[in-house]
């Protein structure tokens, strides 16, 4: 929790600095070559995360796909963000936004008995990485057009919990529904870039649609190479 909090403080801080370089900029606003940015303004938003690894672990995956005739099946697991943000503007058509957000991402493995005999039975069995994380992107927005804009910038995540479950069953019924933690093999931080493109409304309502792009394996033993990627949409509303 202490981790969490600390992320919460750097967040603060950066806003605060800006609304302090802001405040010197009203001041001193004859001394600069452009006009005085907006004031600071709170949001929210949440939305879809379609969330995959990428690396020597979906290498092995693919394998493995390949040696069961295609009996395995690598999926985006499905999972959700929600969080808060600061908008804080630098100057016309250029803002910058930091955010704290709560992420749903991992991925998930498919697959059923190739054995012609018990086909008819459908066994299946879906093995799914459950991470959550605490995500913190500072982002760079710049305005292309009335409402429009692009985004990109650094993101340092937390690693809140990290579960695996495993369904197993046949004809509708299910034989396995368990649940482990895993959290002690996985890196605490991971670092990534992110970016995308989004429209803000007069209203306040914005919507945006981006990625994830994971910079650091997210193994903490060092025994494999594998990357977070996780594509988001997203509908948010400025104060």
């Amino acid at each position: 929790m202490k981790k969490i909090f600390l992320l919460i403080a750097v967040a603060i801080g950066l806003a605060a600095a800006s609304v302090q370089a802001q405040q010197r900029t009203v001041r001193y606003g004859n001394q600069n070559s452009y006009s005085s940015p907006s004031q600071v303004k709170f949001g929210i938003k949440a939305g879809v995360n379609l969330a995959d690894w990428e690396g020597e672990t979906m290498q092995s995956v693919q394998d493995l796909v390949e040696m069961t005739n295609g009996s395995v099946s690598q999926q985006m697991r499905t999972g959700f963000h929600a969080g808060a943000f600061v908008n804080i503007p630098v100057a016309p058509g250029f803002e910058i936004e930091p955010a704290l957000m709560y992420s749903q991402k991992g991925t998930v493995l498919k697959g059923k008995i190739p054995v012609e005999e018990v086909d008819f039975l459908n066994a299946q069995v879906t093995l799914t990485n459950k991470a959550e994380y605490i995500d913190l992107p500072v982002l760079a927005k710049v305005y292309v057009g009335e409402g429009f804009h692009v985004f990109a910038g650094p993101q340092v995540s937390y690693l809140v919990s990290n579960k695996v479950s495993a369904e197993a069953g046949a004809l509708g019924f299910k034989a396995l529904n368990q649940e482990w933690d895993m959290k002690s093999g996985f890196r605490e931080f991971d670092f990534a870039v992110t970016g995308g493109l989004g429209y803000k409304f007069a209203s306040g309502i914005n919507i945006s649609a981006g990625y994830d792009y994971g910079l650091n394996s997210i193994d903490d033993n060092g025994s494999f190479d594998t990357y977070n990627r996780v594509v988001k949409a997203s509908v948010g509303f400025t104060f």
